[in-house]
């Protein structure tokens, strides 16, 4: 292990971790970890999908129960064995997968489980604090709607408010900037530097290594379970940090050749769809994506993304305006037709809508292609041409299983990604809508994602890709669409835009307004 030359000796530990041992079937997810954490630092946590970092936390907030090793917080050992008890030791998790209750609302997921408050608590209270902090930290979420009826981003805001309002003193946050705007992630990077400054501590889950650059006072990077690196921050880089973790060269930017647009693959007209609650949620949207090119769409969480994809993947009815799949009419038809119609998808939700947790790999990975010969043959599946069609899919996209019949949910959140890529991918007829295809993937595997992309867009597919990536929509988009509260602001080539003409549309400027609005600070 590349051990730092100096440890922080001015100050004692808040947090140890010593020889954390974790084991899964088939999988030994920590093997012999130590970490420390000081008052008023960051650490950031680095590795690969499936390196053992989000285990490791899981461990530390009462999620799992370590096989061996020990905890100690402020100086005494602990045993944890539930969230309860971390709660109890001022420690509090973002996870990157929600643990979040649908049925209820913002307010009532932010309180549950604090045992202080009242028998019968002052929700209006509870919302007026709710408001409060998500105006101060800009992040806007309603208390009285219920998580259901939230996008993947507004969720993440509630479990980053969650954190807030329950003032934990040791913060895990795994991945919490993966579905933020760079200004929102601004804003988080300044809610962390005031609690460092008050004597908090944190533990950073991030595959964005602008952020651990920023961010973190100290790296630890894991690599198949194992600890293999300590460094200052300071004193590495994202190159460095980047090969450590993957064991190779990581190209931060891709090389994209031009694009040749073919036949118009699908046509929105005047799209008007409503939201869960009712409320418009697509205000007259119009696009035009081609053959052989990536339309990126760009705009903060909840500007109708969520409802774009759906509308045009047929979970979602419209109340006004056309879709048209190759010139055909496809309005409002069921999601099979559109399956039919040639087109795949890669939901924003890839443990809820992308797989089915309990099923074997070989099983999702066959979910688009189990009606046709030859895994069907006389209406019977073919359980040996199952296996062998998973086993090859397994290996093209590189997905690290341990078996194919090993439950998905077991895998980690970069392996179900690609998993679902994989399945998607092969059965794409010609449109692929692929909704943050890369969000939460380690840097190795955000490159493989990309470069898939850009594969099937030479291969005369159109790719419809939703992100709130700035970087990614830049790299790998041929054409970029901003929305703004259901609206496109504007459409332009990937080529010609920059940050600051994107960042001005998402914040509700008109492409045609450009000229005379101000600069950003």
């Amino acid at each position: 292990m590349n051990e730092p030359e100096a440890e922080n000796t001015l100050k004692n530990p808040i947090l140890e971790m010593r020889g954390i041992v974790k084991q899964f079937p088939g999988i030994l997810a920590n093997d012999h970890v130590d970490l420390e954490l000081y008052p008023g630092e960051v650490l950031s946590l680095l590795g690969e999908n499936g390196a053992g970092k989000s285990t490791l936390m899981n461990c530390l907030v009462g999620l799992y129960r370590p096989d061996e090793g020990e905890i100690y917080v402020r100086g005494q050992r602990v045993d944890i064995h539930s969230p309860k008890d971390a709660a109890a030791l001022g420690i509090g998790m973002i996870h990157q997968n929600f643990k979040l209750v649908q049925t209820m609302t913002v307010a009532e997921n932010i309180i549950l489980g604090i045992g202080a408050l009242p028998f019968v608590p002052d929700m209006d209270a509870v919302s007026r604090r709710i408001r409060e902090l998500s105006a101060r930290y800009s992040l806007q979420v309603d208390p009285q709607a219920y998580i259901w009826q939230l996008s993947v981003g507004e969720q993440q805001r509630v479990e980053i408010l969650k954190l807030i309002y329950r003032g934990a003193e040791i913060l895990i946050l795994d991945e919490p900037t993966a579905v933020l705007t760079p200004q929102e992630s601004h804003e988080l990077a300044g809610v962390i530097k005031v609690m460092m400054a008050e004597g908090k501590s944190a533990i950073f889950i991030t595959h964005k290594m602008e952020e651990v650059m920023e961010f973190s006072d100290w790296v630890r990077v894991l690599q198949h379970g194992r600890l293999v690196a300590v460094k200052r921050t300071a004193e590495t880089s994202p190159q460095e940090l980047a090969r450590l973790m993957v064991g190779r060269e990581v190209l931060f930017r891709l090389e994209k050749r031009a694009g040749t647009p073919g036949e118009t693959l699908l046509e929105l007209r005047d799209i008007h769809a409503e939201d869960d609650k009712g409320l418009p949620a697509l205000r007259g949207v119009s696009l035009a994506l081609h053959g052989g090119e990536i339309l990126g769409i760009a705009g903060v969480a909840g500007n109708g993304q969520r409802e774009l994809t759906e509308v045009v993947t047929g979970l979602r009815k419209v109340r006004q305006g056309r879709v048209l799949v190759r010139g055909e009419e496809q309005t409002n038809r069921s999601p099979l037709t559109m399956i039919k119609a040639g087109i795949s998808h890669i939901p924003a939700d890839r443990i809820g809508m992308g797989v089915v947790g309990d099923m074997a790999v070989s099983d999702n990975l066959v979910m688009k292609g189990y009606r046709e010969a030859p895994l069907v043959e006389k209406g019977v599946l073919r359980p040996r041409r199952i296996l062998k069609y998973a086993r090859r899919l397994i290996e093209t996209f590189r997905i690290a299983t341990p078996t194919p019949q090993t439950r998905i949910k077991f895998l980690s959140g970069g392996n179900i990604q690609k998993a679902i890529l994989a399945r998607e991918i092969s059965a794409c007829e010609g449109l692929l809508v692929a909704a943050y295809p890369s969000r939460g993937l380690d840097v190795g595997a955000t490159e493989t994602v990309r470069k898939m992309l850009l594969e099937q867009r030479d291969k005369g597919m159109g790719v419809l890709l939703i992100s709130e990536d700035l970087e990614e929509l830049l790299t790998i988009a041929d054409q970029i669409a901003v929305l703004f509260e259901g609206a496109v602001m504007g459409v332009c080539p990937a080529q010609e835009a920059d940050i600051e003409s994107l960042g001005l549309m998402m914040a509700g400027v008109r492409q045609t307004e450009l000229a005379s609005a101000p600069a950003i600070a």
